[in-house]
Order: structure tokens, then sequence, then C-alpha cells
């Protein structure tokens, strides 16, 4: 039961991912209706004893990849050699966690300066200061 090492503190167990190999569409000659070339990675999230923070940030990141069981299901099928579908599954799904790690910084709402108002109605001035020049004068 390997542990694979998503930062320094948070790791997965082999045992809440699964691969599946299925038959890849899109360029392969006459091998591709012979080589299950492509990988479907399930991964478990309940079982996987990531942090509950972590998980509930998965769930949002990736919420169309998720099914009504709670299992993350990443497809690769870039390339044409199975092993490096493989990685390339492995690869995403520990970008994917990675990403989950990082809370994002709650926005602060904050105000426009008065001098950044003033900036902005003296560019209007000026602006409508050109186009009213380019207009024919009226008698």
């Amino acid at each position: 039961m390997p542990k694979y090492f998503i930062t320094q503190r948070i790791s997965i167990d082999s045992d809440s991912i699964e691969e599946y190999f299925i038959r890849a569409s899109g360029p392969g000659g006459q091998n591709v209706n012979k080589v299950s070339s492509a990988v479907e990675l399930r991964f478990d999230m309940a079982i996987s004893g990531l942090p509950e923070l972590v998980i509930n940030r998965l769930q949002e990141i990736a919420a169309s990849r998720i099914n009504n069981k709670g299992i993350l299901v990443i497809q690769a099928q870039r390339f044409r050699d199975q092993p490096l579908n493989r990685q390339d599954a492995f690869e995403r799904l520990v970008e994917l966690i990675r990403s989950a790690t990082f809370i994002p910084k709650k926005r602060k709402p904050t105000k426009a300066t008065y001098a950044s108002k003033q900036r902005r109605l003296d560019g209007k001035s000026k602006r409508s200061m050109v186009k009213s020049a380019r207009r024919r004068p009226e008698f």
C-alpha cells in the first residue's frame, strides 16, 4: 500500500485509486481497435484520507468530473502509449489535488480614491472636447 505525496503534509493511499484501461478515440491506425491505451483513473475521495477542507475544495474545482458516488474520474488518452497515459492521468490528479490545497484569498471591497475619480472625469472631459471639436460648427 504505497503512499503518494501531494504536498509535505498531504498524501493519498494507492487503495483510493483505481485504474481502468479503455480504448482511446482518435488517431492510432489499425492499432486503435485492438489496444486499450487510454486510462480512466478513479479516485475515491471518501477513503482517500484527505482533509475535509481539501475534499470540499476539490468538489468545487472538479464538480463536473465527480460522479454521484463521490468518485473523481479522470480520463487520459493524449498519447498512444498506455504507460504515458497512465502517468498523464496521475499527474493531472496530483495537480488537481494540489490546486485544491490552496485557499483563494477573499476579496476585500475597496472604493476608488478621490484622485482616481478626478483623473477619470478629466479624461472624459478631454475626450468630449476632442469629439466636439470634430463636429460641424453650428450657425
